[in-house]
């Protein structure tokens, strides 16, 4: 990751590594660690929790 690159974009990076490593994997329990490990604020946690539920309808 990048210095100095913002925690969310961190995150859903994170994310992203994570189900393609595995795409059956617990959505809210990676955004509940993601939250944890990149620090993230209430709001950027409901944005991610938002982002996934979109892209899980698509998929």
């Amino acid at each position: 990751m990048a210095a100095g690159e913002a925690p969310i974009k961190q995150a859903v990076k994170w994310i992203d590594d994570r189900l393609r490593d595995d795409p059956a994997a617990d959505r809210v329990k990676l955004l509940d660690e993601a939250s944890r490990r990149f620090d993230l604020s209430p709001l950027d946690t409901d944005f991610l929790f938002r982002h996934l539920a979109e892209r899980a309808k698509r998929t």
